[in-house]
């Protein structure tokens, strides 16, 4: 347990209590992120038959095969491993990755989890002198493999260390070994992978260099709600004193590596022996995050199985669910009129700024806030951005929805919004795509193997822009996300002025593929009284 701690130091935090004072509740509930509304009817969603993951350094306790105590825990497990292997009873265990699972599948009514009838698959490393990063991709794909190859999404509690990395002068380009096998295999097994963000002191960056997940970033309480982001969070450029460090935990270049925020100061969760602790860290907004993933699932399944009209199996698909997850996250809170799109808080930097203060606001180069993302998670409003369901460009789209689709080679798709925007009204719109990642297949077996490499072949440029429906030129948009070099666009930005507008997804430069998949999901102006009904 001492090694296990030493790696996790960063994300972690400890303090026995003997009662839960700081419910997990608060968390999920409406200090949080409002899943516990959609735990009750009309919506009824638990993650029911949704398979989520789990590769730590270690692994819960099952009840029933593991004997640490005369303790059931407050979670069931589809399964555990040992990295890519059936685990030996008691082998393993570890405090850490069972507040984790908490967090996600409890079925505690003291302290809940975020999809208590989810299905988790856990899978431990081992310690540092026992493994690296080519174990850790093997856990990995093992995980995603489980539920016959029907894994939604896996949360990443735990990283790896620079100094460990065996390439020379390493840095954070997303070129590891583990990064690397994180992207191939979100695109091979379709799986959304959260890593928790690295909180400085140059400990565990690897793997939150990735492009094709979520990374995030943990809040603290402001007023009672989790709203500001807490001071651990590594969130500074490479300037001035500490810039060192500094660039041993961000990403190399311009890229930006915090996608999304979610609650992790003071949350109360159960260890193996049922003792109730409170930790903090990006270990546990990590689940927030992954757990949502399965809410939402649940839903898509249900719509799947009734047939519904504007559905289809891309609701299953990890780029929808990044994209639909950025999008509906909380950034200003809104007045009650809609035109801050209901979001239901005013998030804040370690410095106490807004979003509208942020680089991200104001240079379209510059999709997400180095400290906030796209903001903050809110599995209520994802579900409300989910809910409207799926819709192509080939006609006028509602003023809420989302699409999977592809666009070619210097061409574009145009998404024409029914509805007039009224000026004053924002706008949030995110775009989603895949750096690619291949295999160096050595014995063509189409799956990693001990000794095996990646190769990335890089990320084709897309670029978004907000237009009027008759303007064809894209220097005459309204707002726009031009980065170069992220896989995620994103605007939020006000309407100047009342009239209708148009969504374009544009592909600017081929690097690998000249055909280019994307998830797309938007939110503009809708009528105030529908929002009021998530308040």
């Amino acid at each position: 347990m001492r090694q296990t701690l030493a790696w996790l130091a960063c994300t972690l935090t400890l303090t026995g209590i003997s009662t839960p004072s700081w419910a997990l509740d608060n968390s999920i509930g409406d200090s949080g992120i409002y899943a516990h509304r959609l735990h009750q009817a009309p919506y009824n969603l638990t993650g029911r038959k949704i398979a989520i993951g789990q590769v730590e350094i270690g692994r819960p306790g099952q009840f029933g095969f593991d004997k640490i105590a005369a303790w059931n825990p407050v979670f069931k497990l589809a399964g555990v491993y040992f990295r890519n292997k059936p685990v030996k009873s008691n082998g393993n265990l570890d405090n850490h990755a069972a507040m984790v699972a908490t967090v996600m599948i409890s079925r505690d009514k003291r302290i809940p989890g975020v999809a208590p009838d989810a299905r988790l698959y856990s899978s431990a490393v081992g310690i540092l002198k026992g493994g690296g990063q080519a174990e850790e991709c093997l856990a990995t794909q093992h995980v995603a493999q489980q539920n016959s190859g029907d894994v939604r999404a896996i949360n990443f509690s735990f990283g790896e260390s620079l100094q460990r990395d065996s390439r020379e002068n390493a840095q954070l380009d997303g070129n590891a070994l583990l990064t690397q096998c994180i992207d191939w295999s979100s695109r091979i097994h379709d799986v959304l992978y959260v890593i928790a963000g690295n909180q400085g002191k140059g400990g565990i960056p690897i793997p939150t260099d990735h492009y094709n997940g979520i990374t995030t970033a943990y809040t603290t309480k402001r007023e009672g709600k989790f709203a500001k982001v807490d001071f651990a969070n590594l969130s500074a450029l490479p300037v001035g004193i500490g810039r060192t460090v500094i660039k041993r935990e961000i990403n190399a270049g311009e890229r930006r590596a915090i996608s999304l925020l979610a609650p992790g100061n003071k949350i109360a969760l159960y260890d193996l022996s049922g003792k109730v602790n409170v930790v903090s860290g990006t270990s546990f907004a990590a689940p927030h995050i992954t757990a949502s993933v399965a809410l939402l699932q649940e839903y898509g399944d249900r719509q799947l199985k009734q047939k519904q009209a504007n559905w289809s199996l891309d609701s299953r698909r990890h780029e929808v669910m990044k994209a639909v997850l950025l999008n509906s996250a909380d950034k200003i809170q809104d007045r009650g009129d809609g035109l801050l799109l209901g979001m239901m808080r005013t998030v804040l930097s370690k410095g106490n700024k807004t979003w509208l203060d942020s680089d991200a606001y104001k240079n379209p180069k510059i999709p997400l806030d180095i400290e906030m993302g796209s903001g903050h998670l809110n599995a209520m409003r994802a579900y409300q951005q989910f809910s409207a369901g799926q819709w192509q460009p080939e006609k006028e789209v509602p003023s809420l929805g989302w699409n999977y689709s592809q666009v070619g080679e210097n061409n574009h798709q145009d998404y024409i919004i029914s509805q007039s925007l009224p000026q004053g009204s924002y706008v949030s719109i995110t775009l989603a795509w895949d750096r690619k990642v291949e295999l160096n297949d050595k014995n063509n077996n189409e799956q990693y193997d001990m000794g095996e490499n990646f190769s990335d072949r890089g990320l084709n440029n897309l670029d978004l822009y907000l237009m009027s429906t008759d303007t064809q030129n894209n220097a005459q948009s309204v707002c726009s996300s031009i980065s170069g070099v992220d896989s995620t666009e994103h605007i939020f930005c006000p309407i100047p002025t009342t009239g209708s507008y148009k969504i374009r997804v544009q592909y600017s430069q081929q690097i690998n593929e000249p055909t280019q998949p994307y998830a797309l999901a938007w939110w503009t102006f809708t009528n105030p009284t529908k929002t009021e009904k998530l308040r």
